[in-house]
């Protein structure tokens, strides 16, 4: 029997606003993928993201173009020709991985060789406000083990001094969204390191990471727009000590595992990264997290009502989703 694929908009409204430099979220839009063979399903969501001329009204017709190919039999080594990188193949190739799990009556973890997955920290995201309703934000939050706090170039560290008096031990990830220049980052530095600042995601536009080469910092850069897939990631050597994969940018587990692959050949600092988006999203990429320095997967803790089974964070730690909700997986 040929394979039927299906795939469907959904919008999961969020509990409360999440704001960065680019504008706010009130609601996580994600496209839902199944494919099945008759026998089995697999599942996988993506989330389509404007910075990179997506929608979901885009993402479906991508899936739609290569329906056929997919009915057909087409693999997942194949969808990485027949598909760029982005947030539509994300979707394809995680059903594809869970159906091929389902089939092989085997766990996706067992596939990929990294056993039994274990709970992980993930950053707990404060988002842009005021410093006033930031520190305000935080104070739920005190004890969390890391912690990721969105800024813009409008006084960033009055914002960063409000959230570290109200949390002062955590790991401390900045990020920016690309709302910054070199310059001030440069003068920011100082002030980085006395907040014990981790690293700083994305300071500059992806555009302008020639502004970087040649900076000595004080507080390590990590790669977030800059970085997509694992072609062409030694030219961001010069600029970032770290990179952050996120399946949406890869295309999907397939290439987030040579994108690790190749950034651990390079001595990159690794973080798994993710949109906002429900567990179905973060289930592929807690497989990267197991081998990652840092992840940051909250994404799903921002939704009203999560998909049923979804993760739950339990003293700063992400309690893994269901075996069922994707990938046959078996967790501690």
């Amino acid at each position: 029997m040929l394979r039927q694929i299906s795939c469907r908009i959904e919008s999961w409204p969020l509990s409360s606003p999440f704001r960065i430099s680019r504008g706010v979220k009130t609601a996580a839009d994600v496209v839902y993928v199944e494919i099945t063979d008759g026998s089995f399903s697999g599942h996988g969501e993506c989330v389509p993201y404007l910075r990179y001329g997506e929608s979901c009204e885009s993402v479906a017709a991508q899936i739609d173009a290569v329906s056929d190919a997919i009915c057909e039999g087409a693999s997942r080594d194949e969808l990485l020709s027949l598909m760029p990188a982005g947030a539509a193949r994300n979707a394809v190739d995680c059903a594809l991985w869970d159906l091929e799990a389902k089939i092989a009556h085997q766990s996706v973890s067992s596939l990929i060789n990294v056993g039994t997955l274990n709970p992980i920290t993930t950053a707990v995201t404060i988002g842009l406000d005021t410093p006033e309703k930031m520190a305000a934000a935080a104070k739920p939050l005190k004890g969390a083990p890391l912690i990721k706090v969105k800024v813009d170039a409008n006084d960033p560290a009055a914002c960063l001094r409000a959230v570290r008096a109200v949390i002062p031990d955590a790991q401390m990830i900045v990020d920016p969204n690309e709302s910054w220049n070199a310059d001030l980052l440069e003068n920011l530095q100082p002030l980085l390191s006395d907040l014990k600042t981790t690293f700083v995601e994305q300071p500059v536009p992806a555009a302008g990471d020639e502004s970087l080469k040649q900076f000595e910092p004080l507080v390590p850069n990590c790669a977030d727009e800059s970085c997509h897939t694992s072609e062409g990631l030694e030219e961001l050597k010069d600029c970032y000590q770290i990179v952050n994969i996120k399946l949406d940018k890869t295309g999907g587990l397939t290439e987030a595992l040579r994108l690790l692959a190749r950034a651990r050949e390079l001595d990159f600092g690794v973080m798994i990264g993710c949109m906002v988006s429900t567990s179905l999203s973060i289930a592929p990429a807690l497989h990267i997290a197991q081998k990652a320095d840092f992840a940051d997967l909250d994404g799903p803790l921002w939704i009203a009502n999560d998909r049923q089974g979804g993760v739950i964070l339990s003293d700063g730690k992400l309690s893994l989703p269901k075996e069922s909700l994707w990938g046959n997986t078996i967790y501690i």
